[in-house]
């Protein structure tokens, strides 16, 4: 049985979690002016669905606003002729009244659904947008930046950002269009009324203002402490194994506690500012309708105001004043959702560092259909930080053969070969694939030519046979169980439960890890690269799995050109040349057989390594 050893063990009573925030829990930065891009992008498909959709609400409102000046006109005008016997006015009221009233339900419904359809369109493209954006982002991206966080991206904000079109769209269409319409019968009906009530609208804009300005600040603060809650989630999920086997479930529970204190904390802070905006608001529109209708009632005790239009007044400075709840739910959901599309925005806004060409080369035929010759001329990689892995050097592999690269770890083996496989750009000089610059290939042909093995050998929930058919997606059955026994893997796999067609679960903990590898290894073959890449390919392994995989790996290297990154000398013994890192440069560059006769830094890990074995 394999043993993977993750780290000393630690008692988790004694051990404590920095409080402060790592550049992991760091969030992505926004560029100016990209979440209006966005929302513009969101939008722009959308523009005549949206547009009608603002006629049906806007005929809605028209119809509802129209009760109160019914009302008023079956006062001033019904009930008077009643007393003539003349029932005529009030019926033809009474019935425009019902009509408004149907008109506005059939509307609000016509809405609800147009309106639905927009939000659950817009809502399933940015969701598969996000998906596809964090596929594209280059790997620094994501060795800065955790899962949780992209997660959060595509759950938590994009749900925040339902609830405001689902909801506070409509409520804010709903209190705009009121005041707009209410504010324009009031000053048609009475101007004195009118403007004394339009005069409220001075204080109410300064305390919206203010909870804007408070509330944004609170829930930019949520969002990155949800998003904060999910990272730490995800991050002990996936190490469950380490956890346990460490006893840090006492240690983890407390770094969740203090994200998931701060995440209740600034839902609390905005909870906060939305009472404090509601009762301010409450009060200042009890005292305003208060100050109306005693004007109101002054001006209809002399005969110049109608009591009609003074009961119409009233129920309209409530359709005004009400809605200021709606609105206060409204920008509770606006401040959520304005910060949730700022992280979104910068996530998506973030351009993947290594970039597809403009304009793709093509690779030349090769003469013997596999191997290609690889190039790395005055090659020079540093971190954005300045820090430099790999000083200024040159270097050729032939096409067909298969180089080693060994080293202290941290001497840059690594690096090298991400940058053969392109998953970072270097920083001076270019790397060349049978003289073409990797930059300069189309990224699909660049992974048909370039495959890369690593140690962990991951493989995705389902069964063997679709992991192994990932390596040339489309290829049939036959031709996946001839990549498998070719490597040396079909006899385990026919005695697993349903053979090839065994679920192999989450990262396919069903098999062993020597297992998985041969599988990797199966993947790799149906791909056919002409360059492959062995990242510590069988540094998990005990000595049975890695003689299995050895041998797969003679059957796979057969006439390309490959490069091993190994720690394990054994894995070295079947390469045709051996270069020795140290910081990044060449010490050593020779036949295996020639280095371990020698006396450099090879022929003593080499001697360390057979010392091991006693």
């Amino acid at each position: 049985m394999t043993t993977t050893v993750q780290g000393p063990p630690v008692a988790a009573e004694e051990e404590e979690l920095p409080t402060s925030a790592t550049e992991d829990d760091q969030d992505i930065p926004v560029p100016p002016g990209a979440p209006r891009r966005l929302l513009r992008e969101l939008l722009g498909p959308h523009r005549r669905r949206i547009t009608v959709a603002m006629l049906v609400i806007l005929l809605q409102q028209a119809a509802l606003q129209s009760g109160p000046l019914l009302i008023a006109v079956a006062i001033d005008r019904g009930v008077p002729a009643l007393r003539d016997h003349d029932a005529g006015p009030l019926v033809a009221v009474i019935a425009a009244y019902l009509g408004c009233a149907a008109l506005s339900t059939v509307l609000q419904r016509a809405f609800i659904r147009l309106s639905g359809r927009i939000n659950n369109t817009i809502l399933l493209t940015l969701r598969g947008r996000i998906f596809r954006h964090a596929q594209r982002l280059s790997l620094d991206f994501h060795e800065r930046y955790t899962s949780g966080r992209i997660i959060s991206r595509a759950t938590s904000d994009v749900d925040a950002l339902r609830e405001l079109l689902a909801e506070g769209l409509q409520e804010l269409l709903t209190v705009g269009l009121s005041v707009v319409y209410i504010s324009g019968v009031l000053m048609v009906m009475d101007w004195r009324l009118g403007l004394a009530a339009l005069l409220s609208f001075l204080p109410m804009y300064l305390t919206v203002r203010s909870f804007q300005r408070r509330a944004l600040k609170v829930y930019r603060r949520s969002r990155t402490a949800v998003a904060s809650v999910i990272v730490r989630f995800t991050e002990t999920m996936n190490g469950i194994r380490p956890v346990q086997a460490f006893r840090r479930e006492a240690a983890n529970q407390r770094a969740f506690d203090a994200v998931n204190r701060q995440s209740a904390h600034a839902t609390a802070d905005g909870l906060l500012e939305m009472a404090r905006y509601v009762t301010i608001s409450r009060a200042t529109a009890n005292t305003w309708i208060t100050g109306v209708v005693l004007l109101g009632a002054v001006l209809a005790t002399d005969g110049s105001l109608e009591l009609g239009v003074l009961t119409a007044f009233v129920l309209y400075l409530r359709r005004l004043y009400d809605p200021l709840d709606q609105l206060a739910m409204f920008l509770n959901s606006y401040q959520s959702a304005a910060a949730a599309l700022e992280k979104i925005a910068g996530l998506l806004a973030h351009d993947p560092t290594v970039a597809e060409p403009a304009e793709p080369t093509a690779l030349p035929a090769t003469a013997d259909g596999k191997g290609r010759e690889v190039s790395f001329r005055e090659v020079r990689f540093a971190y954005p930080n300045g820090t430099e892995v790999l000083p200024r050097f040159d270097l050729t592999l032939p096409a067909g053969r298969t180089t080693a690269v060994v080293g202290a770890t941290g001497a840059g083996k690594s690096t090298l070969a991400k940058l053969l496989a392109r998953f970072y750009d270097p920083t001076e000089g270019s790397v060349l694939l049978d003289g073409v610059d990797l930059r300069a290939l189309a990224t699909e042909e660049l992974r048909r030519g370039v495959v890369m093995v690593t140690q962990e050998s991951f493989l995705f929930s389902g069964t063997v046979a679709e992991n192994i058919a990932i390596g040339r997606p489309g290829a049939s059955r036959a031709e996946v169980e001839q990549a498998a026994r070719e490597i040396g893997a079909h006899d385990f796999i026919a005695a697993l439960p349903d053979g090839y067609d065994t679920d192999v679960r989450k990262r396919g903990g069903r098999i062993s890890a020597g297992q998985r590898q041969l599988v990797a290894f199966a993947r790799a073959l149906l791909a056919d690269p002409a360059v492959l890449i062995l990242d510590e390919a069988t540094s998990s392994l005990d000595v049975p799995g890695e003689q299995a995989v050895q041998q797969a790996m003679r059957t796979v290297l057969a006439g390309r050109t490959a490069v091993i990154i190994a720690h394990r000398l054994s894995t070295v013994e079947i390469a045709d040349r051996v270069l020795v890192l140290d910081h990044g440069r060449i010490v050593e560059d020779g036949t295996p057989a020639a280095l371990i006769s020698g006396q450099g830094r090879f022929a003593d890990l080499h001697q360390a390594w057979r010392d091991s074995l006693v």
